[in-house]
């Protein structure tokens, strides 16, 4: 049989785990020849974790995906420090920074997305680099830097309070900097948060040391000693970290001809405009939808392995239901769905309970007793429940206040993990099911950390550890271990 030579550009988490995805459809690499490059110098990483990093619970280590000789061992051609500079559609070629030129049958792009810097007077230099004690934080890299850069009692500036701004901050907090976020909402995560969960949110951080600058934005940066705003008030700064946003990195596929809208634009077998390049992840819009989120794009490489190997021909991505989680320390926060949603809109039945003081939001958002969105800060066992209802599409019990605040137990979830049933998503980032550590553990997966290495559950943003433990425990209890 003649291999198909399939080239995955960018070695990212979406390009890291769709080779994974490949090789275990094909491990000798028996169809696909899979060459795999990547920008980074350094083995793919698990970005959502960088916050670990830089807050000092995760050593840089622990972050990575593959071992040294993961390439070896899966017959991959791993190219590192490499950058893909055009896709030669005619030739069916990919042209490389280090002159090589790769034939290709099918390319798939995996080129994620790019830190967006606002045009604030002195963030970058006269060269158009940035400058000195700016760091745009998306990268193992850029938490490096970050971490050179900070330095305990001294001053900080966060540009921009969504999810990855507010990490960074509680990292830089955990380490004795003074921290000052600056955001042009009147609320912190306006894409995931109604303003009463923000409200809540901002106040749990500053409990915690993190002062806020709301409704504000950057107007100079001094190298070195200071941020000036908007209305004029400046903030000492040793280090700014910048967390403005994210645009997917599509100069490749734009300059090679591809339909690109605000992303790469794929169809439901993750097709561009050229049938022989396929796009996932951060870089891809399908549906008219950009997901920058981990469960998508590792929902959307296994479909793709199973298509790029013919095991599935009929494999097709219909989009992911997103659950948002912040992972700050301290603070349990979950958004999903649709949330901004309010009281008066026709056809919806919207729940909200307030508890500032404790720094507890609870809002839900049912359409035909169905919840179709939530926000929870500060409630782990309502968000437990809730999760589990919203992923599997059951009704929601009657008591509706007993479920927000965490007394309800539903259908979708039990006291104990004989109770779940083997439906039941465990991990949502790597969309492992119940079902799938039992038949791990049968295999001979005796323990957590063999079933984290064969299902890859935790590997996200970890949130599911405590469940994966449970299961463990119960599966040791009904089948010990032989001696």
């Amino acid at each position: 049989m003649n291999r198909r030579q399939v080239i995955v550009i960018g070695y990212g988490m979406a390009g890291a785990r769709l080779a994974d995805e490949i090789r275990a459809r094909d491990p000798e690499g028996a169809r696909v020849a899979l060459t795999v490059v990547g920008a980074e110098a350094h083995p793919a990483y698990n970005r959502v974790l960088l916050s670990g990093v830089l807050a000092g619970g995760l050593d840089p280590g622990a972050v990575l995906l593959h071992e040294p000789d993961w390439a070896d061992r899966s017959a991959v051609d791993l190219r590192v420090g490499v950058e893909a500079t055009r896709v030669d559609r005619a030739a069916r070629v990919v042209e490389c920074s280090d002159g090589a030129r790769l034939p290709y049958d099918a390319v798939v792009l995996a080129t994620g997305s790019a830190p967006w810097l606002p045009p604030v007077e002195g963030l970058l230099d006269d060269d158009g680099r940035v400058a000195s004690g700016v760091v745009a934080f998306r990268d193992l890299d850029d938490c490096a830097r970050i971490l050179a850069a900070a330095r305990p009692g001294a001053p900080a500036v966060v540009l921009g309070g969504g999810l990855l701004g507010l990490e960074a901050a509680r990292g830089l907090v955990a380490r004795g900097s003074l921290v000052t976020v600056v955001h042009p909402v009147s609320h912190l995560m306006e894409r995931q948060l109604d303003p009463g969960a923000g409200r809540v949110l901002a106040d749990a951080l500053e409990r915690m040391g993190v002062e806020f600058r709301f409704g504000r934005v950057a107007r100079r940066y001094v190298v070195g000693a200071e941020v000036e705003l908007d209305d004029g008030a400046r903030l000492p700064a040793d280090l700014v970290v910048v967390s403005a946003g994210v645009r997917p990195a599509t100069d490749l596929a734009r300059d090679c001809g591809l339909v690109v809208e605000r992303g790469v634009v794929v169809d439901d077998a993750l097709r561009t405009s050229d049938p022989r390049i396929y796009a996932l992840g951060d870089c891809a819009q399908h549906r008219g939808v950009v997901n920058g989120l981990v469960q998508p794009a590792w929902e959307q490489a296994t479909v793709l392995a199973d298509l790029l190997t013919g095991a599935v021909p009929g494999a097709r991505y219909r989009g992911t239901p997103v659950v948002t989680k912040l992972k700050v320390r301290d603070i349990d926060l979950a958004s999903l769905g649709e949330v901004h949603v309010e009281l008066d809109e026709p056809g919806v039945e919207v729940l909200r309970v307030e508890d500032p003081t404790r720094g507890r939001y609870a809002k839900m958002v049912l359409r035909d007793n169905v919840i179709v969105g939530a926000i929870l800060v500060g409630a782990p066992d309502a968000a437990a429940t809730v999760v589990q209802l919203f992923d599997r599409g059951l009704p929601a019990p009657d008591d509706r206040l007993a479920l927000l605040l965490g007394r309800a137990l539903a259908a979708a979830t039990a006291v104990s993990p004989a109770d779940l049933p083997a439906t039941t998503l465990v991990c949502r980032c790597n969309t492992v099911r119940k079902a799938q550590l039992v038949s791990a553990w049968d295999a001979g997966a005796r323990g957590v950390a063999p079933l984290v290495s064969a299902t890859r559950a935790t590997t996200g943003c970890g949130t599911c550890h405590d469940l994966v433990n449970a299961i463990a425990d119960w599966l040791a209890a009904r089948k010990p271990a032989p001696a």
